[in-house]
C-alpha cells in the first residue's frame, strides 16, 4: 500500500489493507517512487544516503531509511525555531487541539498498516500492538487533545498588601521553545508519542529522531502528520539516522530548548554532558532494574504466573519490567520450579502468528549482549533453571529464569534487555526491601501479597518512581511515568508531562483602590 496522498489540501483514501511481515515495508512508501522520507520544515525529503532497517524474527533486510546527517538536523532545528517565533502554534491553543484531534484520527485510520510495520520491524509480538506497542499510545494523543479543553495554563495566586498596595500575583505556563526528542526501539510508537502529543499539546516545536534500529516506523509516522494533519510546516521534524553525530547536534545546539530522551543510563548520562553548554532542560527516561517482591503470604501460583508473565512481555525489552523476583527463602525452590514450567509453555517464534506470545530481541548485537550476561551470572554461581539457548533463524532467545543469584552479581545490578529473571532470596519484609533498594536504578517495581497495607508500606519504602501492588497497573496516558536514581530525570504522560514542556512566567500588578 502507499500512504494517503494529498488533494488541495485534503486527504482522500487509498487501499490500507496489508498483511504480513513482506508487505510490512511498503507503508514507508511515497507516491513518488517508494523512498521512505525525512520531515523537515512541512517537506518529506531525502538524504544523501540510506541505511538498512532489519527484520528481527528473519534477519532479512526489510527497508532501507534516510541516513540524516547534521546538516539534516540543523535544518530541521531551523524549521522548528522558525515554526515556534512564527507560525502562532506557540500561542494557538485551539489549533492545536484541532490538530492533535486530526493526528489521533489519522493514527487510528492507519492502525492496520501500522500494526503489520510494528511486526515487521520492532519484533513485537501482534498480541502487544493490540496494547502499548501500538493501540494504547494512540490515545495518548486523545488524552492531551482533551486535557488542553479543560487544563488552565494561568494560576492565581492570590494578592497581598505591599507597602500600602495591593499586588495581585499570578503565573502562567509558557511553551519552553524547540524540543529535541530522541527515542529507543524499543516502543517506538509509545515513545514517540508520548513526547509528541504533551510538547505539541504545551505549544512547543519539535525535532523528533527515530532510533537507528527502528527507522521505518517513525518515518511513517512522519508521513502521517505531513499528509494528514494541518499541523504547520516546522511544527515537527522527523529524522532517521545510524550517525551518533545527530544525536550529539540535536542536544548541544543552541537553538534547542529541551532534550527528552529514552534509552540507556550512559547515554543519559552523555546527553547532559552535551547539554550542559548551553544549560537547557534535559527530561530522560533510562534504564531499570525493578524488583518484585514477593511477600510471605502471597499466593505463589499468582506469583509465579506474573512473574513470568511480565518478563516475557516483548521478550524483556522494557525499561520498567521486573526483572528482578525478590522471594521468601523457604519458597525460593518451589517458585523456581513453578516459573521454570511456566516458560516451558512459553511460545517462541513469528512475532506475527497469533499464537506466538514472545517474539525476537531487535538485533544479533543484543542477543550477544543478553547471553553473555547470562553466561557469565551461571559462571559466578547462579543456577539455571530455564533457558540460556539462542533460537535461529532471526533473534530469539529462549525465556530464562537464574535462580540463587547474589544481590550484589552483574546478573542482578545490570540492565539485561531480555527475557532473563533472576531470582533472588530475602529473609522478610525489611531485607526485601533493603535487596530491592540496592540499585543505582530506581524506575519501577512491585510487590505481591494478601495484606495491602502491608504491601502498600513496602512500596512506600521502594526509591522508585512507579510502584505495582498485587498487579496494579499505572502505564495509561494520565499517569506520570518515570524514575529515581539513575533512572532518569522528569516524568511522562499526564499533567505533570505536559508541564516538562512549559516554563513559569510570574506576574504581578498594582490592584487600584
Amino acid at each position: 500500500m502507499v500512504f494517503p496522498k494529498k488533494t488541495g489540501g485534503r486527504v482522500v483514501a487509498q487501499d490500507t489493507m496489508t498483511t504480513g511481515a513482506a508487505t510490512a515495508v511498503e507503508q514507508t512508501e511515497t507516491s513518488d517512487g517508494g523512498r521512505a522520507q525525512l520531515l523537515i520544515g512541512g517537506r518529506l525529503v531525502d538524504a544523501a544516503s540510506t541505511f538498512e532497517s532489519i527484520n528481527p524474527a528473519t534477519g532479512e533486510v526489510l527497508g532501507s531509511a534516510p541516513n540524516a546527517g547534521v546538516d539534516e538536523a540543523n535544518a530541521a532545528i531551523a524549521a522548528a525555531r522558525e515554526a515556534f517565533e512564527q507560525s502562532g502554534w506557540a500561542t494557538d491553543v485551539a489549533l492545536r487541539v484541532r490538530c492533535l484531534e486530526q493526528l489521533h484520527q489519522a493514527l487510528l485510520d492507519h492502525l492496520e498498516e501500522l500494526r503489520e510495520l510494528t511486526i515487521a520491524e520492532v519484533g513485537a509480538t501482534r498480541m502487544l500492538t493490540k496494547g502499548n506497542q501500538l493501540e494504547a499510545p494512540i490515545e495518548i494523543v486523545r488524552y492531551y487533545a482533551d486535557l488542553l479543553k479543560t487544563h488552565s495554563f494561568t494560576e492565581e495566586l492570590g494578592s497581598t498588601e505591599i507597602r500600602g498596595q495591593e499586588h495581585r500575583r499570578w503565573t502562567e505556563r509558557e511553551p519552553a521553545g524547540v524540543v529535541s526528542a530522541i527515542i529507543a526501539y524499543n516502543y517506538p510508537n509509545q515513545l514517540a508519542l508520548a513526547k509528541l502529543a504533551p510538547a505539541l499539546a504545551a505549544g512547543c516545536t519539535v525535532v523528533l529522531k527515530g532510533a537507528p534500529d527502528t527507522p521505518l516506523i517513525t518515518l511513517a509516522l512522519a508521513r502521517i502528520i505531513a499528509e494528514n494533519t494541518d499541523i504547520p510546516a516546522g511544527v515537527v521534524n522527523v529524522l532517521t539516522s545510524s550517525e551518533v553525530e545527530v544525536g550529539q547536534a540535536m542536544v548541544a545546539h543552541r537553538d534547542i530548548d529541551v532534550v527528552t530522551f529514552t534509552g540507556s543510563t550512559p547515554v543519559g548520562k552523555q546527553i547532559m554532558a552535551d547539554a550542559a553548554g548551553s544549560l537547557k532542560r534535559v527530561f530522560l527516561e533510562l534504564g531499570g532494574k525493578s524488583a518484585l517482591i514477593v511477600l510471605d503470604d502471597a499466593d505463589l501460583m499468582k506469583a509465579a504466573q506474573f512473574a513470568a508473565f511480565t518478563i516475557c512481555t516483548h521478550s524483556g525489552q522494557g525499561c520498567a519490567l521486573t526483572t528482578r523476583l525478590i522471594v521468601p527463602r523457604d519458597k525460593h525452590d518451589q517458585l523456581a520450579q513453578m516459573i521454570g514450567g511456566m516458560f516451558d509453555h512459553v511460545t517462541i517464534g513469528d512475532p506475527g502468528d497469533e499464537s506466538n506470545y514472545m517474539g525476537p530481541l531487535i538485533s544479533e548485537r543484543q542477543r550477544d549482549k543478553v547471553d553473555g550476561l547470562v553466561r557469565r551470572a551461571v559462571d559466578a554461581g547462579a543456577t539455571l533453571v530455564r533457558g540460556g539457548k539462542r533460537i535461529e533463524p532471526g533473534f530469539f532467545y529462549s525465556a530464562t529464569l537464574l535462580a540463587d543469584v547474589d544481590p550484589d552479581s552483574e546478573i542482578a545490578q545490570e540492565e539485561i534487555f531480555g527475557p532473563v529473571l533472576v531470582m533472588i532470596p530475602h529473609d522478610g519484609d525489611d531485607h526485601a526491601i533493603e535487596i530491592a533498594n540496592n540499585s543505582r536504578y530506581g524506575l519501577s517495581g512491585g510487590v505481591l501479597t494478601a495484606d495491602r497495607e502491608r504491601g502498600l508500606a513496602v512500596g512506600r519504602a521502594i526509591r522508585t518512581g512507579t510502584f505495582s501492588i498485587n498487579g496494579g497497573n499505572y502505564f495509561t496516558p494520565d499517569v506520570p511515568f518515570g524514575g529515581y536514581k539513575e533512572s532518569g530525570i522528569g516524568r511522562e504522560m499526564g499533567v505533570a508531562g505536559l508541564h516538562e514542556f512549559t516554563e513559569i512566567k510570574s506576574f504581578a500588578e498594582v490592584v487600584d483602590a
